[in-house]
C-alpha cells in the first residue's frame, strides 16, 4: 500500500510541475494535468516524435525512457549543469518547479533537435577540412562536458542500470553449499529471473546498490532497515510449479548472528542452546534483524504446493498419499561400518571424486559417512567388492553419536518421532483456506499466523486462541506457502527444519548456469566446462 501511495503522490507532483512548466514553452498549462497528453507534450518540448509515447506503456523500458525525456526537457531550458541532470533523473518535479518559478530561465527550443543539428554542423566542418571552425564550435559548445562529468554520468548510469536490472529482472547467484548437489553444485554461478514469479518491489529503501545484505571487508549490513515500504508483487509470467528449483529469502532469517563461516538464526540458537559449534560461532556477535528482502538467499526444490498434505516415509516423499517424483540425482547419506577394513582410503576418495562426489560430501569418509546418489552408490559397491554400504538411519545416527537436528515444528512430542527420513503428515497452508485451531496443530501454524501474516496471537491456558484480541477456534490464511527441500536430502537445511516458505519470500526462478568452478575453487580445481550454460530445465 505504501508504494502505491508513493507512486500516486509522485504522479500528482509531476502533473502539477508540468502544469506550471508548460506555459514557459508556450504550451497550454491544462495539458500538464491530462494523463498521456502531458507526456506527449513533454516530448514536443524536448523535440521527440509523438509516436514514441508508446514507450510509456512498455514495462521497465518506460522508466528509462521517462528519465531520458526529463533530462532533454531540462536541457531545452538551458539547464546543463550536473545537478540539473541529477534532479531530472531522480525526481524531475523539483527541477521543473524551479524552472517554472525562475524568471531568468527561458525556453530555447527542443534540445534534442538543436543538439543534433549542432553535432551535424561540427561533422560538416570537419569533413570539409575546416578544423579551426570545427574546433571553435566544439570549444564553445553548450553541450560540452568535462572529463570528470563524463565519468560521473557514465558510471552513474551504469550503476543505475545494473542496480535496476538486478533488483527487478535478473540477478547472478553462486551456489555455496552442497544442499542441491547433483542439480546445482558448489561453485555454480547462475542467473535467476525475478520476473518469472512476479517482480517483487523492494521493502528496503536505503541501501547500497548492487549489494545484498553485507558490505565486503567491513562485515556490516549494507542497508538501513527503516524507513521501509510495504512490498508488493507484480503479475507473474508463470506460477511456482512443483519440482521447480526456487530462490527465496530464508524464512527464519529475520534475526541472525552473522559469521563468515556460518550464519545462525536466533531460532537455531534457541533450539540448540548447548551446541558447542554454535556457541563458538556466535561468540561476540550482535543479533542482526533483517527485513524480508535482505534475508539470505536459499535455493531448494519446491516439493509441496499450497493445500498439499505432505509426508515422508523411509525417505520417499508422498503428496496427498501419492508418491512424489524424486530428482534424478537425489542424494542421501550412507554409512560404511567396515571402512577401516579397506586400506588405501585415499583411493576410494579419488575414485569417488572422479564419479562427481564433492569433497564436502566426503568430509567424514574416515568415519564411514559419505553422501551419494544411486549411481555413485552402485559404483562404490562394484569398485570395492566387500565394502558394506548401509542407509544412514536414525538408529545409526544415535549409535555413533552423530549430531541430529530436530525437525519442524520443534514440538517435543513430534520431534522425537520425526526425522529427515520419516516426517509428517503436514498440511501446507493455502491462501483463503480456513483451518480449525487445536492444541495438536498449533505448533505447525503459530509462526505462520503470528510472524508471516503479522497477527497478535495468544494461546490461552484453557486451550482457546486469541488472535488480534478476539477469541477464535479457526483461522483463514492470507498467503500461499510452499515446502522446499534440497536434492541432497541428508545435507540440506530446508522445510523439514524451519517449516514453510511464504509466497512473499519467493525471489525468482533459476534460468541457467553461466559459469562453474570445480567445488568452488577456480585456481585450485579449475572450471566445469560441461556445466556452463546448463538450463534450469535440466536441474
Amino acid at each position: 500500500m505504501e508504494i502505491l501511495i508513493f507512486l500516486i503522490i509522485s504522479y500528482i507532483l509531476f502533473s502539477i510541475s508540468m502544469y506550471m512548466l508548460f506555459p514557459k514553452a508556450e504550451k497550454a498549462a491544462w495539458k500538464g494535468l491530462v494523463p498521456v497528453l502531458n507526456f506527449m507534450t513533454l516530448q514536443e518540448i524536448a523535440g521527440r516524435k509523438t509516436w514514441k509515447v508508446i514507450y510509456l506503456f512498455i514495462p521497465i523500458v518506460n522508466i528509462f525512457y521517462i528519465t531520458s525525456l526529463n533530462v532533454e526537457v531540462v536541457r531545452s531550458f538551458k539547464q546543463y549543469e550536473l545537478k540539473d541532470t541529477l534532479w531530472a533523473v531522480f525526481f524531475a518535479p523539483v527541477i521543473f518547479f524551479r524552472i517554472a518559478k525562475d524568471a531568468q530561465i527561458s525556453y530555447k527550443g527542443p534540445n534534442e533537435l538543436e543538439e543534433e543539428a549542432y553535432k551535424k554542423e561540427i561533422t560538416r566542418l570537419q569533413l570539409a577540412g575546416k578544423k579551426i571552425e570545427a574546433n571553435r564550435l566544439i570549444g564553445k559548445s553548450p553541450y560540452k562536458k568535462g572529463q570528470f562529468r563524463e565519468w560521473v554520468e557514465a558510471v552513474g548510469f551504469a550503476v543505475f542500470a545494473a542496480a535496476f536490472i538486478r533488483m527487478f529482472l535478473i540477478e547472478a547467484y553462486t551456489i555455496p553449499t552442497s544442499s542441491m548437489e547433483g542439480s546445482l553444485n558448489v561453485g555454480d554461478y547462475l542467473f535467476v529471473s525475478k520476473a518469472h514469479y512476479g517482480i517483487r518491489t523492494p521493502k528496503t529503501v536505503l541501501m547500497i546498490p548492487l549489494l545484498h545484505n553485507r558490505i565486503p571487508g567491513l562485515n556490516v549490513e549494507s542497508y538501513i532497515e527503516k524507513p521501509n515500504i510495504e512490498d508488493t508483487r507484480l503479475p507473474a509470467i508463470s506460477p511456482v510449479k512443483r519440482y521447480d528449483p526456487v530462490v527465496f529469502n530464508y524464512p527464519e532469517g529475520d534475526s541472525v548472528y552473522v559469521n563468515p563461516r556460518r550464519t545462525f538464526s536466533i531460532h537455531d540458537v534457541r533450539r540448540a542452546p548447548n551446541n558447542a559449534f554454535i556457541k563458538e560461532t556466535i561468540a561476540g556477535k550482535k543479533l542482526v534483524t533483517r527485513p524480508i528482502d535482505k534475508r539470505d538467499h536459499y535455493i531448494k526444490r519446491c516439493i509441496g504446493m499450497p493445500g498439499d498434505s505432505l509426508k515422508i516415509i523411509d525417505r520417499q516423499v508422498y503428496i496427498d498419499n501419492e508418491k512424489a517424483e524424486n530428482p534424478e540425482n537425489i542424494q542421501f547419506r550412507y554409512f560404511i561400518p567396515n571402512i577401516n577394513e579397506f586400506q588405501g582410503i585415499l583411493g576410494i576418495r579419488e575414485k569417488l571424486r572422479d564419479e562427481g562426489v564433492s569433497l564436502e560430501d566426503m568430509m567424514y569418509l574416515n568415519n564411514g559417512i559419505v553422501v551419494l546418489n544411486a549411481k555413485q552408490k552402485t559404483y562404490l559397491e562394484r569398485a570395492f567388492p566387500g565394502i558394506q554400504v548401509d542407509h544412514f538411519t536414525k538408529d545409526i545416527q544415535e549409535s555413533i553419536n552423530w549430531p541430529g537436528q530436530e525437525t519442524y515444528p520443534h514440538d517435543g512430542k513430534l520431534s522425537k518421532q520425526w526425522d529427515n527420513d520419516n516426517f509428517g503428515p503436514i498440511y501446507i497452508p493455502q491462501k483463503g483456506a480456513t483451518i480449525k485451531l487445536t492444541k495438536d496443530n498449533w505448533a505447525f501454524f503459530e509462526r505462520v499466523i503470528s510472524v508471516y501474516e503479522e497477527n497478535e496471537v495468544v494461546k490461552e491456558n484453557d486451550g482457546t486462541f486469541r488472535i488480534n484480541g478476539e477469541i477464535t477456534d479457526s483461522y483463514t490464511f492470507k498467503l500461499n506457502y510452499y515446502f522446499m527441500m534440497g536434492d541432497n536430502r541428508h545435507n540440506s537445511e530446508d522445510s523439514r527444519i524451519w517449516g514453510f516458505v511464504p509466497e512473499d519470500h519467493i525471489v525468482g526462478k533459476p534460468l541457467f548456469i553461466f559459469f562453474s568452478t570445480k567445488e568452488g575453487s577456480l585456481f585450485g580445481n579449475g572450471i566445469n566446462f560441461d556445466r556452463i550454460f546448463k538450463s534450469a530445465s535440466e536441474m
